[in-house]
């Protein structure tokens, strides 16, 4: 297997790239995450995965390592291809998948254009044992969906708090009262932190 590519950017589109690699062009498919985070630097290294089918070899590009393994991850549920899972990729970025996944929330995944109820609950079923596993279930938190707690949030980023501890501390403080002011959960997470 190829695990990655590096060399000049040739060509690049919200959907492949193509990479010059030792006078050879690797014609490389991506997702729209990894097209986002490419910029436009000339060298370029992309962590890859070859699918090989009777009919075409194709090789799929990814940004960081966790894309890649989330696409494998993907591709091993049943009715899943490659485009499929980059569609999925394009649509989700993978924190978001991951909490999904682990978390069961199908209707996130279900927002990517031509995935069902069926395949949505198929990824979950296949996947949730393996994505808590793998990826440490007190890493995947449930999303926040409330507007007082992203700005409490963003407010203890700017005063210096690591993101990953102050959303922990303000997920509990939301749970407890989901009705808390922004003032008040700014005020109970410092006491946390």
């Amino acid at each position: 297997m190829i695990a990655h590519i590096e060399g000049r950017l040739v060509e690049k589109t919200p959907t492949e790239v193509v990479i010059d690699c030792g006078g050879v062009g690797y014609l490389i498919h991506i997702s729209l995450q990894t097209f986002s985070q490419i910029g436009s630097s000339e060298k370029l290294r992309l962590y890859t995965f070859l699918q090989i089918k009777e009919d075409a070899h194709t090789l799929f590009g990814f940004i960081d390592k966790i894309e890649r393994e989330l696409f494998k991850l993907l591709i091993s549920v049943s009715g899943i291809g490659g485009n499929t899972a980059r569609n999925i990729l394009s649509s989700i970025s993978p924190k978001e998948l991951l909490q999904a996944i682990a978390s069961g929330d199908s209707k996130t995944i279900q927002s990517v254009k031509g995935i069902g109820t069926k395949t949505a609950q198929r990824v979950i079923l296949d996947l949730q044992e393996k994505v808590v596993k793998l990826y440490n279930i007190d890493e995947v938190l449930p999303i926040i969906n409330n507007t007082n707690a992203d700005e409490a949030l963003s407010a203890l980023e700017v005063l210096g708090f690591v993101r990953k501890s102050a959303e922990k501390v303000v997920d509990k403080i939301v749970k407890a009262n989901p009705d808390a002011t922004v003032e008040v959960i700014i005020k109970q997470a410092l006491k946390n932190l």
